[in-house]
C-alpha cells in the first residue's frame, strides 16, 4: 500500500511538473491563483532549465523503477491494474502536454469542423488567421493528416467545449484517459500482467496520457480488437481493428492478426516494424510512434517488457529541449543539431537494448519470435 501511495505521489509530481514548459500564450483561467502557479512553473521550466532537467530525469527513472517492480511483483499488488490506472488517469487528466504541440493541433483541426463548419481535410488552420488559438498551434500550413474516426472522436470534446479553450482541453484529455482505461480493463480480463505492463509503462504515461498523442487511442482500439480476437469473436475484432486504422493508419498491420497465415504473429510484428521504419524515414524518429508496439503485449510480453531500455532512451531524447529549449520545427529534408542529438540518443539506447537482448537470449537459451 505504501509503495502505491509513493507511486501516486510521483504521478502527481509529474502532473504538476508538466506545467514547467507550459506555453506562455496559454491562459486556462483568469484567476490570480492560476497566474501565480503559471509564473512559478514558467520561471522554473524556462529560467532554471538545468534544475528542470534533473527533475525530469529523476521522475522518468523512478517511473521505470516502479514499472519494473509492478510488473515483476504484479501478483502481490493490493490494487487491480484497472484501479491503479484509474487513479493514474484521474491525476494525469490535469497534466499539460509539455513535450509536444500535436495535442493543440488536434484541438484546432477539430475546431475547424465544429466551430467553422469546414472540412479540415481541405482547410488549413492558417486559413483562420484571426483565431486566437493560433498563438499556440503548430503546423498551421498542413491539412488534417489523421483518419476520419479520430476526427469524429475529437469532435465530441470539441463540440461539448463550446469553443472555449479550457473545457475543450480537459474534455479531450478525459477522452484519452477513457480509451486508456478501456484498453487496460480488457487486458486485465485476459492477463493481469499485461494490464499492469500497459498501465504503468512510462512511455504510455508521458506520450499517451500527458502529451495526448492519438497513438494511444489507436492502440487502445487495436487492443479491443485483439481482445475479441482471442475471444473468438472475429466480426467484432475486425470492426475494432478498422476503427483503429481510422484513428492512426500505422495500426493497419493489426488486421493481419485475422489471417489464417501460420506465422501471423510474426508477420504482423514485422509489418508493424516496417511501418515504423517507413514513417521515421519519411519524417523523423518520434518517441510516441513506438506506442504501437504495446499492441503486441498479448503475444510477446517478455520482449516488450525487455525493451524498456529503448523506451527509456526515447524519453531521454527530449534532453536538448528540456535542458536548452527551442523546439526545432524541422521538415524531413532539413536537420538541426537538436534533432540529430535526439536521434543519436534514441539510436544509442536502441543498440544497448539489442545487445542486452542478445545476452539475455544466449543466457536463457530462449527466443521471443515464434
Amino acid at each position: 500500500m505504501l509503495l502505491l501511495g509513493l507511486y501516486f505521489f510521483l504521478i502527481l509530481i509529474l502532473s504538476i511538473y508538466s506545467y514547467a514548459l507550459v506555453d506562455p500564450n496559454i491562459t486556462f483561467f483568469n484567476h490570480p491563483l492560476w497566474t501565480s502557479f503559471r509564473n512559478v512553473m514558467v520561471d522554473f521550466g524556462y529560467n532554471q532549465r538545468q534544475n528542470s532537467w534533473w527533475v525530469y530525469l529523476s521522475i522518468i527513472i523512478l517511473l521505470f523503477i516502479f514499472n519494473y517492480i509492478f510488473v515483476t511483483k504484479y501478483k502481490k499488488l493490493t490494487f487491480s491494474p484497472f484501479k491503479i490506472a484509474f487513479i493514474i488517469g484521474l491525476i494525469l487528466v490535469f497534466s499539460y502536454p509539455f513535450l509536444s504541440h500535436d495535442f493543440f493541433s488536434y484541438l484546432f483541426y477539430t475546431r475547424i469542423l465544429t466551430l467553422y463548419h469546414h472540412n479540415p481535410y481541405t482547410y488549413l488552420a492558417g486559413d483562420f488567421y484571426l483565431d486566437p488559438w493560433l498563438r499556440f498551434t503548430q503546423w498551421t500550413g498542413n491539412n488534417y493528416p489523421y483518419g476520419p474516426v479520430f476526427l469524429l472522436i475529437s469532435a465530441i470534446p470539441s463540440f461539448l467545449g463550446f469553443a472555449k479553450f479550457a473545457p475543450t482541453f480537459f474534455l479531450f484529455k478525459i477522452v484519452i484517459v477513457a480509451f486508456y482505461l478501456i484498453a487496460i480493463k480488457l487486458l486485465e480480463k485476459l492477463n493481469r500482467k499485461w494490464a499492469i505492463m500497459f498501465a504503468t509503462n512510462p512511455l504510455i504515461l508521458v506520450e499517451g496520457l500527458i502529451n495526448g498523442h492519438n497513438d494511444l487511442i489507436g492502440i487502445s482500439l487495436s487492443i479491443v480488437g485483439i481482445y475479441f480476437l482471442l475471444k473468438k469473436r472475429k466480426a467484432l475484432s475486425t470492426a475494432y481493428f478498422i476503427l483503429s486504422i481510422g484513428v492512426k493508419y500505422l495500426t493497419l498491420p493489426f488486421l493481419f492478426f485475422l489471417t489464417k497465415f501460420k506465422n501471423y504473429k510474426l508477420l504482423t510484428s514485422l509489418l508493424i516494424i516496417a511501418g515504423l521504419v517507413f514513417l521515421i524515414t519519411r519524417t523523423e524518429i518520434q518517441p510516441w510512434y513506438f506506442i504501437m508496439l504495446f499492441g503486441l503485449i498479448p503475444f510477446y510480453e517478455d520482449l516488450i517488457f525487455r525493451f524498456n531500455i529503448f523506451f527509456f532512451g526515447l524519453l531521454m531524447s527530449y534532453y536538448p529541449y528540456v535542458r536548452f529549449g527551442g523546439w526545432a520545427r524541422v521538415l524531413y529534408w532539413t536537420t538541426s543539431y537538436k534533432v540529430m542529438f535526439k536521434h543519436n540518443v534514441i539510436i544509442v539506447f536502441f543498440i544497448i537494448n539489442l545487445v542486452y537482448l542478445v545476452i539475455y537470449l544466449l543466457s536463457k537459451k530462449k527466443f521471443f519470435i515464434k
